[in-house]
């Protein structure tokens, strides 16, 4: 073979190389924002796995929150969440049931790939069997338990492989609430 067919195939080669690394690079310009939905019943599937959760409040009482239910408020951008209590003084035998209903936002935590609950309140605080005056009481200290226990709380986390698409990596950028679901959008990573 000729010297001069030899450094042309080089060159060649060398082009097509520089030209499929710049396409590979601008992959993620080309590829754009993606909108992913997350159903109101995946959502709930990630919360229940967090639950049951128990706390000792104020050293007088035993709480456990269980059955964790879901609500999207599309119209005020928060969530409601529900569950049922079991509350029962560590020194005696009795315990009482109720449910707690609270509200929060959801925001997205880059951190930990995750939308979490934040900024949440006690909405309405029952327990059945015990005396209005105790209850109230209770309920005051069911915030603070509440913010103790639910503060930036992962209701849906994201796999590795969720923010990976034709193998360039997205970060979650923006969180829209809809009835029935929360759509985010995923941003090609910079």
């Amino acid at each position: 073979m000729k010297q001069g067919d030899m450094t042309r195939r080089r060159m060649l080669a060398t082009m097509a190389a520089a030209a499929g690394s710049g396409l590979l690079a601008s992959c993620a310009t080309v590829i754009g924002p993606r909108r992913v939905e997350l159903s109101q019943s995946r959502l709930q599937a990630g919360l229940e796995r967090r639950f049951p959760l128990h706390n000792r409040m104020l050293e007088l009482f035993d709480v456990e929150l269980t059955r964790p239910r879901l609500a999207i408020m599309p119209d005020t951008d928060r969530v409601g969440l529900a569950l049922d209590v079991s509350v029962a003084p560590p020194f005696l035998r009795q315990s009482w049931n109720g449910s707690l209903a609270l509200s929060g936002h959801l925001v997205l935590d880059n951190v930990r790939n995750a939308v979490v609950l934040s900024a949440s309140h006690v909405d309405s605080f029952d327990v059945e069997g015990m005396d209005s005056n105790r209850v109230r009481d209770l309920g005051r200290a069911a915030d603070v338990l509440v913010n103790q226990l639910l503060r930036d709380m992962p209701v849906y986390s994201f796999r590795p492989e969720d923010l990976r698409y034709a193998g360039v990596q997205f970060v979650p950028t923006r969180l829209e609430t809809a009835p029935g679901a929360l759509f985010v959008t995923l941003e090609p990573a910079r």
